[in-house]
Formats: structure tokens, sequence, C-alpha cells
């Protein structure tokens, strides 16, 4: 007779493996995108679609309004994944590669530990910290050697690096924020807040005059499931089991983009991307083995 396995994988580390894998693709596609639309027009239209469709499913489930306090925190969280994160990752790719933005942004994870420890009061263990600190480290080496791509710090990387830090922000917010909104109302909330920049923004660089049946799927996607659908179950998979230890699942990540942007974009991925790849994957298992406290309690919400 075989043995049961007693294996059970917490709700937390489902949900943020899902929304892992949604945004996977978001620098193949922003790539694919930016070759033929205005950077800025990727970053904000985008969020404007996505905003529209907010609206939609905040009225379709009768969503009970934001209080004040609520609304200054979602506008935080606004400023890092609906604004910061499209914005400088959309100027960077335009110039530099999927692959190498890919590991440039595994130095997330430590981004939103970091803020996790500030916005939403959660004190992760020394041994987090150094699992974390190793695929920062990694990731570091391999913007100061220039990943084997560009041989010197470009300001793509400085883009890249600016983005990091407001995205952290965004997702820490947000996950605190998720256990009293739920994951898909916080995203949607806050798409809808910054409708009075993305929607001007998006109408003024609107060029469609390069734009082919690719950039425009591309765009679908970023806007869809980078923008969208994605964050409903990475907010709820941050809520649910803790903004810094559900965020290091985000270490994963650029193993998947590399493998995207090899097959889909025909980048070249050298060995210092597969290396540095390769120790912030096991960076995430032990950081998985934590356990991290909080200084405030809190109920997670379901997904809504």
């Amino acid at each position: 007779m075989r043995a049961k396995s007693n294996v059970i994988v917490p709700p937390g580390v489902t949900l943020g493996a899902l929304g892992v894998l949604g945004f996977s693709f978001s620098l193949p596609a922003t790539r694919l995108a930016v070759a033929g639309l205005d950077a800025w027009f990727v970053a904000f239209g985008r969020a404007a679609v996505a905003g529209a469709l907010a609206i939609a499913y905040l009225a379709l489930s009768r969503a009970p309004r934001p209080t004040v306090t609520q609304v200054r925190r979602l506008v935080v969280v606004a400023l890092g994944i609906v604004i910061g994160f499209p914005l400088f990752t959309s100027l960077a790719l335009t110039t530099q590669t999927s692959a190498h933005g890919a590991v440039v942004i595994a130095v997330l994870p430590m981004s939103t530990a970091i803020w996790a420890v500030v916005r939403a009061s959660e004190r992760p263990p020394l041994k987090f910290w150094l699992a974390s600190g190793a695929g920062l480290v990694a990731v570091l080496a391999f913007v100061a050697t220039g990943g084997g791509f560009s041989g010197s710090l470009s300001l793509a990387d400085g883009y890249l690096l600016v983005a990091v830090v407001l995205c952290g922000l965004g997702y820490a917010e947000g996950g605190a924020l998720s256990r009293e909104l739920g994951g898909a109302r916080t995203v949607c909330w806050a798409l809808v807040v910054s409708l009075p920049v993305t929607i001007p923004v998006s109408l003024y660089t609107a060029d469609f005059s390069r734009a082919d049946t690719v950039v425009w799927l591309s765009f679908a996607y970023v806007a869809l499931i980078s923008m969208f659908l994605g964050f409903f179950a990475w907010y709820a998979g941050l809520a649910a089991g803790g903004v810094a230890k559900i965020g290091q699942i985000q270490l994963a990540q650029p193993v998947l983009t590399l493998m995207w942007s090899a097959l889909v974009l025909s980048e070249p991925v050298g060995w210092p991307a597969l290396a540095t790849a390769g120790v912030v994957l096991v960076c995430v298992v032990l950081t998985q083995r934590s356990r991290v406290t909080s200084t405030t309690t809190a109920t997670a919400q379901p997904v809504r």
C-alpha cells in the first residue's frame, strides 16, 4: 500500500504562484508592445484599459466604497503598481532586452520584504533575510558586471531598479490592504483611483501608426493579465500568506521570464543570467521555510 502524502500547499503559496506565472510573461509582452507603441502609452494605456474593466467588476460585485483612509493607501498602491512599475519597465525595455530585465527585476522580492516591514508591520527572521539577501547580492553582481550583455551599468538598469523600489511599495501596501478589501477589490480600486492620470496620458501619447497584430496582442496581455487578473491572485496570496514571505515566490519569476524571452523573442540567454536565476531560485525555497511574524493581526479576506 502506498503511503499517503501529507504535503499540503498553503493557499497563499498557490495564489502567489499563479500570480507569478501570470507576471512572468509581462516583460516579454512589454518588449513586444513598445516595439510598435510609445512606451508611455504602453504603461498608462494598459492601466486605463484595466481601469475600465475594474469599474465593471466593482459594479457587478457591488463593492462598497473604500474609506478615506483606504483611499489614501490605494494612492500608494497605484503609485507602485499602476504607474511606477509599468512606466519604468516600459522605458527600460525600449533599449534593453527582456532577458536582462528579468534578472534585474529579481531584486523585487527583497524590495517587497523591506516595504513589508515598513508598511505591513511584518517581522521576518534572520534566516529569511540571509536567503533573500543572497538573492539580492547575486542580482546586483549581475547588474554591476553588465549581465554578460552590455558590459556596464546602463540607464535602462536605473529605470528597472526604480521600478523595483516602487513596485515593492505597491506590493506591500496592496497586500496589507487586501486583508481588508480583498485582493481583487484592492487592485480594482487602485486602478479606478488612477484613471484621472492614466486616461489623459494615454490619449496624449496614443500613436498607432507602427502597431501590428503582435503589438496589440502583447498590449492586450499586459492590460488584461499583467495589470488586472494577475493581481487578483497575487494580492490574495500576499494577504493570506504574508507580504514578505509570499513576495519571495517572485524570485522564481526570472527563470520563467528567461524561458519566455528565449522561446518567444529569441533573445540570447547567457550563463551569467542562468547562474543568477539559479541562485535566486534556491533562495526562494529557503525563504518559504522561514516563519514570518507580524506585529499586527488581521484576517485575510477571500478572493473577490
